[in-house]
């Protein structure tokens, strides 16, 4: 178990992936064999001075992109250009992020967008008044819509339109909190104990995949799924993946259960296949510096990458997926 370091000894920004960093790889756990992804370019840079630490993504059908900016409270729309817009900057807590929990500073995470083009999106301030689920309309302004635990870390985010939920990953508290699309109060959907952090940061990224609820959890590595039944509760856990060391966020391919990927620490992009073997296709060579998400328009794969370790060029790459 990692110890929790003073934030005046470390930096906020170095605290977030110090821990993954340090994990080790499982041996003999990723294959090498031909990548599937090829083309691989920078399409944006940002700003880390400006706290531009990209964290989070989520796509148009014309393949414009929406941001969060992890340390800027920001959302920012990329075009297909590469040019960055700034959409809104949420409001600063007044004790300035100090008691957000594990980071000690003001955290904007998982984004989606709805078909009329909505923005959901969270975010996490140690703070009763505006940790939470938060809506922007086209044209509008930031409103949360859903408040959550001070105490807790909302990263993941995904939108199931089936039903019209929205489902939470807290990072944590170790729970998948679920609410209307129309707001509300929370539920605690899944408190289940392979959720839960074992030093750091637990449940992380999410995704709502046939008929499931599928999480990450970067302090163990795993990739779960969790059924949803057929009256919205949750079913029992089942872990698909293992040994993906600083695991964030993963999207999947349009191949069955396969899934790409985002290796925080380690600076990768692994390709996972439904048995859980997995392979290497994208690396630092590639200009990934500390990817947190994954997002696909057709062949196109979009990774995001933050920068925390490395602290040099957050940007955004774009890679063509083969069949």
């Amino acid at each position: 178990m990692l110890k929790k370091l003073s934030t005046s000894a470390v930096p906020a920004a170095a605290l977030v992936v110090a821990a993954v960093a340090t994990a080790a790889l499982t041996p003999g756990s990723a294959a090498a064999v031909p990548a599937p992804l090829d083309n691989a370019r920078i399409a944006a840079h940002f700003d880390l001075a400006k706290g531009q630490t990209p964290e989070n993504i989520a796509l148009t059908p014309r393949g414009t992109a929406y941001v969060t900016f992890a340390k800027a409270r920001q959302i920012a729309e990329v075009s297909p250009g590469g040019t960055t817009r700034i959409l809104a900057t949420l409001p600063e807590p007044a004790d300035g992020g100090v008691h957000t929990p594990v980071l000690g500073f003001p955290l904007t995470s998982g984004i989606v967008r709805a078909h009329d083009g909505t923005l959901y999106f969270l975010y996490a301030t140690g703070t009763s008044d505006l940790t939470g689920v938060w809506r922007l309309r086209p044209g509008g302004e930031p409103r949360r819509i859903a408040a959550l635990p001070a105490d807790g870390l909302p990263n993941g985010l995904a939108l199931d339109p089936r039903t019209r939920t929205l489902y939470v990953a807290d990072s944590a508290r170790g729970t998948v909190w679920s609410l209307p699309i129309t707001g509300g109060t929370p539920t605690a959907w899944s408190t289940a104990p392979e959720l839960a952090a074992t030093g750091f940061l637990g449940a992380n990224g999410l995704k709502v995949h046939k008929g499931a609820v599928w999480v990450t959890n970067l302090d163990r590595g795993t990739v779960l799924r969790i059924p949803i039944r057929q009256d919205g509760r949750a079913g029992s856990v089942r872990t698909r993946a293992t040994g993906l060391t600083g695991i964030d966020d993963f999207a999947f391919t349009g191949h069955g259960d396969q899934f790409l990927a985002a290796l925080d620490g380690p600076s990768e992009v692994a390709l996972v296949e439904p048995d859980g073997s997995r392979s290497t296709v994208l690396n630092p060579a590639d200009g990934l510096q500390n990817p947190t998400s994954i997002a696909l328009r057709g062949h196109t794969v979009y990774v995001l990458s933050a920068g925390w370790i490395t602290a040099k060029d957050p940007n955004l790459i774009l890679a063509h997926l083969d069949d």
